[in-house]
């Protein structure tokens, strides 16, 4: 396993097997458990008032998986330690393929949220692994960088935010010393009184930005300032690929909705929504405030990436199953959100797609995480092939809008 020079750390602790539980999700029948829907067709939307944070990927298991990955694939894979997060706990990127189109998948910046971590552990042991053809396209297709656990500190604490002080970022940026934190500076978080970032909000078109004090706090609507480690850690791994390849096609971000929704119209009108996807929401008329100083800006694009995840998860399984209950994430025209990394990214010139599977990481009983780690892998092999093929670059991105929603783009009659 390799390292970064900047961060000369190796790994250490006993070698985990990296698995995925595969188990399509049922309807509940009538008279179901308490937080559960009994909606027929719906499939289960378990919520608890209690819950539980077992059964997923921690921080002490994610570095041996890597690496027992890494080992069996016969040099395939590449992991690196490419920072540490505001704890001190190491972050990961692990490389597979040697195409010359670029994929950044980034998976757990809101820490309680994990499919993701599931889906790319499952996805890097089988292009380390597989030799069938379609592994074969990929691995000559496509250089995947995949960082499997980007917020580790909220995820150790289940909540959203990671875990630094307003002081500590003074002590790194002197230059802000009695300056209002950022708007995206939360004093607690998740149930814990332990002052972090929501690090979704930490980023900036300008990739060279350095913290100001007259920019602080900042509007929702604006960029971020990179002031976490694990936020500058993600634009450095981006930059560095910029370097080598000239271009980053495609940036995923993987998330959770947080609830459940029922999809309005479509083939599945009225089940629940599996997972919904995004293109950036830069404001009205597609981000055209921001196309005269960020040319490369291409709305389209993350557009046409985004409907390659969804046809292909929709022709994996069928327009009827509850795997493919795939529909469009909340993004009215005046949504604005400058300070995603997906929106940063894709001023820079990179399709960028989010994922947001329904419900949150405690709530998920084991057949609706199968489920779900299950779509999310899927949508994200299909990103890749389409990737490996160049499929992606002949669909048409106005179809993405085909997809149905859940009720917020809807109007009365």
């Amino acid at each position: 396993m390799s390292n970064f020079a900047r961060s000369p750390r190796r790994l250490l602790g006993a070698i985990g097997a990296a698995t995925m539980l595969c188990t399509m999700v049922t309807a509940v029948p009538a008279g179901a458990a308490p937080g559960e829907s009994s909606t027929p067709g719906a499939g289960t939307c378990k919520t608890s008032d209690d819950p539980q944070f077992n059964g997923w990927t921690t921080y002490e298991e994610l570095g041996p998986k890597l690496e027992r990955i890494e080992k069996n694939s016969s040099g395939r894979v590449d992991v690196e330690v490419v920072g540490q997060s505001a704890l001190g706990r190491d972050l990961y990127t692990a490389r597979v393929g040697t195409g010359d189109r670029v994929l950044l998948v980034q998976s757990a910046i809101h820490g309680n949220e994990r499919t993701g971590t599931e889906a790319l552990l499952g996805i890097l042991q089988k292009l380390g692994s597989s030799n069938d053809a379609e592994t074969q396209r990929a691995l000559e297709g496509v250089t995947l960088v995949a960082m499997p656990m980007v917020n580790p500190d909220g995820g150790e604490l289940n909540r959203r935010t990671n875990v630094m002080s307003w002081n500590d970022v003074e002590s790194l940026f002197p230059q802000l010393e009695g300056t209002q934190p950022a708007w995206y500076h939360r004093p607690s978080n998740g149930g814990v009184n332990l002052p972090g970032f929501d690090l979704n909000r930490d980023f900036n078109a300008d990739l060279d930005y350095v913290p100001q004090p007259g920019d602080l706090p900042g509007l929702q609507e604006d960029a971020g300032f990179f002031l976490a480690p694990e936020s500058r850690t993600i634009r450095d791994v981006y930059v560095d690929l910029q370097q080598e390849f000239g271009e980053v096609d495609a940036v995923v971000d993987l998330h959770h909705m947080g609830r459940c929704d029922q999809q309005t119209g479509g083939e599945q009108d009225g089940k629940y929504i599996s997972v919904a996807l995004d293109y950036p929401p830069l404001g009205v008329n597609d981000g055209a405030a921001y196309q005269e100083d960020w040319p490369l800006l291409d709305q389209d694009k993350s557009r046409r990436y985004a409907l390659a995840v969804a046809d292909g998860i929709k022709d994996s399984y069928g327009s009827q199953s509850p795997l493919a209950a795939v529909g469009r994430y909340f993004h009215p025209a005046e949504r604005e959100y400058a300070g995603q990394g997906r929106s940063a990214f894709a001023l820079n010139g990179s399709a960028t797609v989010l994922f947001e599977v329904r419900g949150q990481s405690d709530d998920f009983g084991q057949k609706m995480k199968g489920m779900l780690v299950q779509t999310v892998q899927t949508g994200l092999e299909s990103l890749v092939d389409s990737m490996a093929t160049g499929e992606v670059d002949s669909l048409d991105g106005d179809d993405f809008f085909d997809y149905p929603d859940y009720g917020w783009d809807q109007t009365a009659d």
